[in-house]
C-alpha cells in the first residue's frame, strides 16, 4: 500500500525500540574490520522533521524520543543510540529524528555498503536526495520484499537485513515470516531484524507461532508495551531477530526495563524477552 507515511509516527516508542536494536547490532558488526552490508526493505524518507505537519498530526514523538532526551542515569547500553540520535539534529534543537537508514549510515564505516528500498512516490525522492552524495548507499524505488530477494546474498557475507513494513496489509504478519525464510535460504549467515506493531494481539501470536514453526535457529523476540489495549491503535511493538549477535540479548536485558519505565503511559506498561527458537534448533 502507498498510503502509509512513517513521518506520522517518527520518533515514537516503536521507533525507539527498533532503532536501538539496530544500533546494538550494527555497533557489534562494526567491531570487526571486515566489511558488512545493510539492507532496509522499507526505508521511508530516512530522516524526519518533528516540526512538520505530518509528525504533529499525532505528535507520537512526544511519547517516545522526547521522553529520553535529557534523561539522567541512562543505561550504558542506550548511550550510543541516544548520541547518534542527537548527531542527526544538525543544529536543529531536537526537531529532527533519524530513520533507520540515516542511523545505519552513521554507524557503518567507509568500506561498508547500504541498500535502501522505498516504494512511496513522495518518500523515495527525499530518501534518494539524502544519500545522493554517499557512495556507500544505493537507493531503490522498488518493492522492498521483491528487491531484497535479488540483493541477497551480498558479497560481504556479513550484514543486517531490516524488514519493517507498515502492516496496513494484514497479510504482512504471515507474509513477513515466509519472506524471512526465503531470505535466509539465500543468506543463512545474515542477521535479520523484523519490526512489528501490536494492535491485535491475536495476529501477533499467530506471527510468533509461525516463526517457531519456521525453526530458524537462534530467533529472539523483544517486546515493549507502553499502555493497555483499550484505547485502540498500537499499544506495544516488538522486534524479532534471527541470528543475533551473542551480545544482543544481554544488552536488551540491561536496557529494556529502563525504556519500559521511561516510556510507560499507564500501569500496564512492561516488556518481554523471549527465545522463539533456540540456537541449538535444526
Amino acid at each position: 500500500m502507498l498510503s502509509y507515511r512513517h513521518a506520522y509516527h517518527a520518533g515514537n516508542s516503536a521507533d525507539v525500540l527498533k532503532h536501538w536494536v539496530i544500533e546494538r547490532i550494527l555497533t557489534y558488526l562494526a567491531q570487526k574490520d571486515k566489511p558488512c552490508f545493510y539492507l532496509d526493505t522499507h526505508a521511508g524518507a530516512g530522516r524526519y522533521a518533528l516540526t512538520g505537519d505530518l509528525a504533529n498530526k499525532t505528535a507520537e514523538y512526544r511519547r517516545g524520543i522526547e521522553r529520553l532526551r535529557g534523561a539522567v542515569a541512562v543505561p550504558e547500553v542506550l548511550s550510543n543510540y541516544l548520541t547518534v540520535v542527537e548527531q542527526s539534529l544538525n543544529g536543529e534543537q531536537g526537531h529532527v529524528y533519524p530513520g533507520s537508514p540515516w542511523l545505519a549510515s552513521k554507524l557503518l564505516r567507509a568500506h561498508d555498503r547500504l541498500a535502501l528500498c522505498e516504494l512511496h512516490p513522495q518518500d523515495y525522492p527525499v530518501l534518494a536526495n539524502l544519500f545522493a552524495n554517499d557512495a556507500r548507499v544505493q537507493t531503490f524505488n522498488e518493492d522492498g520484499f521483491k528487491k531484497s530477494i535479488a540483493l541477497l546474498p551480498p558479497k560481504e557475507r556479513r550484514g543486517l537485513i531490516v524488514v519493517d513494513p507498515s502492516y496496513e496489509i494484514k497479510a504482512d504478519y504471515a507474509g513477513v515470516v515466509k519472506h524471512i525464510q526465503r531470505l535466509h535460504k539465500r543468506f543463512a549467515t545474515g542477521i535479520y531484524a523484523v519490526w512489528y506493531p501490536v494492535v491485535d494481539a491475536s495476529r501477533v501470536a499467530n506471527m510468533m507461532a509461525a516463526f517457531q514453526r519456521a525453526g530458524l535457529k537462534n530467533t529472539l523476540r523483544f517486546e515493549l508495551q507502553t499502555s493497555d489495549s483499550s484505547g485502540g491503535g498500537m499499544y506495544a511493538s516488538g522486534m524479532v531477530v534471527v541470528n543475533p549477535p551473542w551480545t544482543l540479548c544481554q544488552d536488551v536485558q540491561a536496557g529494556l526495563p529502563w525504556l519500559a519505565k521511561r516510556l510507560a503511559l499507564d500501569s500496564s506498561a512492561g516488556f518481554s524477552i523471549e527465545t522463539l527458537v533456540p540456537e541449538s534448533s535444526v
